[in-house]
């Protein structure tokens, strides 16, 4: 069945899962979650075993495997983070479609979540297609107005060009860059991660295992969304 979404924004059933009254045994996942990743557990087997412990379903195992991270994370990524006003003159290298879709969902009234690591991310996702949707090109602006307010010096766009509609964004970015006279360049590539990492450049992604690897990355997504968007977001 085709995507004919309009918006990036709430799954039906996400208000009901991460309810208040869900979210004491949610915050006890995330620790043991957490817990069980820093003592060298399988992600996948650790979800298993916690999910199951608290009875929670597919969307807030997603939503778990996202907010959780290990000791060695959380310390790695904070060693290695810089800080937003550090960026005037910086050339930046940004994970297209994690900062996009991450922006549409906020706009939307999606889902976002305060990770342990201090990133904010939300719950959607690409699955091999991605669609524009109505907060597309207004997330474009407010990346770009943002960057420039902040004073960098470039920003060197990667989309997975294995994604059907890639191209596409690419164009839009390029456009909406060329209208304001904005330095980006924009390219989609087939490993994306591994030209980000190589690149030297600070990252802007929220992507856990992209940060894992990145020798410096700056926290832009919850910048922009807790201090640049005009109406308040959905923040668990």
């Amino acid at each position: 069945m085709p995507d004919i979404r309009k918006h990036r924004g709430p799954h039906p059933e996400d208000r009901k899962l991460f309810a208040d009254d869900q979210l004491p045994a949610f915050h006890t996942a995330v620790k043991e979650l957490s817990w069980l990743l820093t003592r060298d557990y399988s992600i996948k087997g650790a979800v298993k075993l916690v999910g199951d412990r608290h009875a929670l379903t597919d969307r807030q195992r997603l939503a778990l495997s996202r907010v959780a991270c290990s000791d060695q994370s959380k310390a790695r990524r904070a060693s290695r983070q810089i800080e937003i006003e550090e960026l005037e003159a910086a050339e930046l290298i940004i994970d297209g479609f994690n900062l996009i879709i991450t922006i549409e969902a906020a706009l939307s009234g999606g889902a976002l979540f305060r990770c342990r690591d201090g990133c904010i991310r939300d719950l959607s996702s690409v699955h091999g297609s991605y669609r524009s949707v109505d907060e597309t090109e207004v997330a474009i602006q407010l990346i770009g107005d943002s960057l420039a307010g902040l004073k960098t010096k470039s920003a060197s766009w990667l989309l997975d060009r294995p994604v059907s509609n890639s191209g596409r964004l690419a164009k839009l970015i390029r456009d909406c860059a060329a209208q304001n006279g904005w330095p980006w360049t924009v390219e989609t590539c087939f490993n994306p991660d591994r030209e980000i990492i190589s690149s030297g450049r600070i990252v802007i992604s929220s992507d856990g295992p992209l940060l894992d690897q990145a020798s410096r990355w700056t926290n832009f997504n919850r910048y922009l969304i807790e201090k640049r968007l005009d109406a308040p977001c959905w923040l668990i």
